[in-house]
């Protein structure tokens, strides 16, 4: 059985609604935008371009 271990992601960013955009920020050098939803039981979700993750804070 093979052990794999997760890479954290480059950049984490906490968030208080459910619905964001990412851009990959850098302007130019980013990405394009894309609306993300994070589902509220996991708690977070990442961009499928940069990775960069973004967390729902609980109150």
């Amino acid at each position: 059985m093979s052990q794999q271990t997760q890479t954290p992601p480059p950049e984490t960013e906490y968030v208080t609604t459910t619905r964001i955009a990412c851009d990959g920020g850098d302007g130019a050098l980013g990405h394009p935008r894309v609306w993300l939803s994070i589902d509220e039981k996991l708690g977070y979700v990442e961009c499928g371009y940069c990775d960069k993750r973004f967390v729902l804070k609980k109150d």
